[in-house]
């Protein structure tokens, strides 16, 4: 299809410094399944890289309450309606538009965040350009509703994108707002018990000439909130039963296109595409199962890879979306979505994750349960063992800070990726097997929570640069047995040198049925030892 070889396209670098010259006779990538699986294929920069640190973050993260505020502060008896009710006031007379207008980021740093995520050893950035709440983070010439014209009046998708350039990462967005049409359809609702019950919403009540004289005077409310699709019918009288009919109607994870709302999709792809053709991003994340709205999905990646290959003359680019088929993954990438892999998957693939909520929550803060930096280093650990990549996320306050407890947990994986990231996580690829032990992972999206601790037999392998990686996710005790390691397991092959990385020589012998190391007693801080292994045969025989 292309008048040059894809894998000695893929040899090249990212947009930053690796631009390869097009070829003349380079066709057009055409919207549909063959089309992108002949062009695209996974590039070296994102498989070298293994770990993204990602911004989620927009005007749901002002009121520091979680995940989904923008929908469920309309939904009564839920813990975002009865902050709201505290805090802002009743959503008939105070609605999330009014939030995105208090939202100003005022101690926003990028150039800053960016420095410390790549220190902490980040090798690519990720940042929201729009969620559900239908609220674009870019200079957006197609939605009024965005964060130059509102809220902190900046671009904050090029404010992420000039600091990601500038300390010479792949920069990235994520694109969540296809679902923006039914998600908001709670905005349309109303209380169904209580003083103001049956009173319906700011969004079902507010129109563009009700602006006249306010901060909001020209924009179209309905544009924001998107229209009414799935408007719960009068006479609901409880909060269960209101909570009920929204789950039936408009609480499922709808990928079809919005029969009703023509206009929205129409402005789905228009926007995607601005935001692809303003940021020049090297990955693009989208927030869908497969791809959305059918053949429109198909339309903006191609529209995707074809602007890459005027940029970098190849489609050297990532574009993720979740529950792909094998055959889908041929086109763009997997991305299992705070979930884990059982087995070490053929293609590349990507799980995205975060330390909290996705939205910023005070609570993780105040109580002090975020998720540990050693939870972290061993989800990387399974995942790179695993052909995979861990995309983390790092909550934002509403102002554009991160909190001291945050700041523990970054300087945690900073300190176990000086000693051990170049060595058995950058640049390396996976053994001949992922690893050993007794824990089993859940293998879906959105299971994490199912997963068990990692214990101190759980062994997992990476190879890099000639060498194998033996990574024991639970520092052990005294001494450990790795069956893989055994001289039945490897065929005969004998391991000549066993080290911990940054840490020196090991007591170890390989025995018939498995390499026994006494290791040391960790050092304060030390966690998730890696040991390198080196002798004739053992990288070979993956």
């Amino acid at each position: 299809m292309f008048g040059f070889s894809r894998r000695a396209v893929l040899a090249g670098g990212i947009g930053m410094g690796g631009a390869i010259a097009a070829s003349a006779s380079a066709a057009p990538v055409e919207p549909n399944w063959t089309s992108l699986s002949q062009t695209w294929e996974t590039p070296k920069w994102f498989r070298d890289a293994k770990f993204g640190i990602w911004a989620h973050w927009g005007p749901q993260c002002q009121p520091e309450a979680g995940d989904w505020y923008g929908r469920l502060m309309y939904l009564p008896g839920t813990g975002a309606y009865k902050h709201h009710l505290a805090n802002y006031g009743h959503p008939a007379d105070t609605g999330f538009m009014e939030i995105i207008n208090q939202w100003k980021a005022e101690a926003w740093d990028p150039a800053a965040l960016l420095r410390r995520y790549k220190q902490v050893g980040a090798k690519y950035f990720m940042a929201m350009a729009g969620h559900h709440d239908n609220f674009d983070l870019f200079d957006s010439s197609h939605h009024a509703w965005n964060s130059t014209r509102i809220g902190p009046k900046r671009d904050i998708v090029g404010g992420w994108e000039k600091a990601t350039r500038a300390e010479g990462l792949p920069f990235g967005v994520s694109n969540h707002i296809s679902h923006s049409w039914h998600w908001y359809q709670t905005a349309y609702g109303y209380d169904p018990e209580g003083p103001r019950a049956g009173e319906r919403y700011d969004a079902f009540k507010l129109r563009k000439e009700d602006g006249k004289g306010k901060w909001w005077e020209g924009l179209d409310p309905q544009e924001l909130y998107t229209g009414p699709s799935y408007v719960a019918p009068d006479g609901i009288t409880s909060n269960e039963s209101m909570d009920a009919w929204h789950q039936v109607h408009d609480g499922r994870w709808l990928e079809h296109a919005a029969a009703k709302n023509p206009a929205f999709i129409r402005s789905w792809l228009l926007r995607q595409n601005e935001l692809v053709d303003k940021y020049k991003p090297d990955m693009v994340y989208l927030d869908d199962t497969r791809i959305p709205f059918g053949t429109v999905g198909l339309e903006a990646i191609a529209h995707y890879y074809n602007r890459a290959i005027e940029w970098h003359g190849s489609p050297n680019v990532v574009l993720t979306s979740k529950l792909l088929t094998d055959y889908m993954q041929g086109g763009l990438m997997n991305d299992v979505e705070r979930g884990f892999s059982p087995v070490m998957r053929e293609q590349p693939w990507q799980t995205c994750t975060c330390i909290g909520d996705w939205h910023y929550n005070r609570g993780r803060y105040d109580h002090k349960y975020y998720v540990p930096a050693q939870k972290v280093v061993q989800r990387l650990c399974d995942i790179v063992s695993k052909n995979g990549n861990l995309l983390l996320s790092v909550p934002v306050r509403g102002n554009g800070t991160i909190d001291s407890e945050e700041e523990k947990i970054l300087d945690g994986i900073a300190a176990w990726l000086r000693v051990n990231g170049d060595a058995a996580i950058f640049g390396s690829r996976p053994w001949r097997t992922f690893g050993e032990g007794p824990t089993d992972l859940p293998g879906g999206k959105m299971e994490e929570d199912k997963a068990s601790d990692f214990t101190e037999q759980d062994v997992r392998f990476t190879t890099n640069d000639g060498s194998l990686y033996a990574i024991m996710l639970l520092w052990p005790e005294s001494t450990a047995r790795i069956a893989s390691l055994g001289l039945r397991a490897l065929g005969g092959a004998r391991i000549a040198k066993a080290e911990l990385v940054g840490g020196g020589k090991l007591s170890w012998k390989q025995e018939d049925d498995a390499l026994v190391i006494s290791f040391p007693k960790p050092k304060a801080g030390q966690m998730v030892p890696v040991v390198k292994l080196q002798g004739q045969g053992l990288v070979s025989a993956a």
